[in-house]
């Protein structure tokens, strides 16, 4: 399966929400992503411009799409980004696949 980073910025209203009625939302989207066919492989909180990761294995890219849709739809997203992430053999191929490419960079 294929693995991707979704990071989250919340409304001021779903963090006050959280403050008033504090959880860990890594058990809400849990099975989201389980219904779609993919697994949560690790979740976070980090500091800045975003207040929530997950990075998850799902089927394919549409999959993954409809998890970032299904949690735009509950509006307290106010903002994020999907990032599909290359495993090492996929990280080699493409290095691969670029030494035969016929870029020329500007000079």
């Amino acid at each position: 399966m294929a693995l991707y980073m979704y990071q989250v910025s919340y409304t001021s209203a779903a963090v006050a929400a959280l403050i008033r009625e504090p959880q860990d939302r890594a058990e809400a989207v849990r099975p989201t992503i389980e219904a779609m066919g993919g697994k949560v492989v690790a979740y976070g909180y980090p500091f800045g411009e975003y207040d929530a990761v997950v990075v998850f294995e799902a089927p394919d890219d549409t999959s993954a799409a409809s998890f970032a849709l299904a949690i735009a739809a509950g509006g307290a997203a106010r903002s994020a980004k999907t990032t599909r992430l290359l495993n090492g053999q996929e990280w080699i191929e493409s290095l691969r696949k670029a030494q035969g490419s016929q870029y020329q960079p500007p000079q």
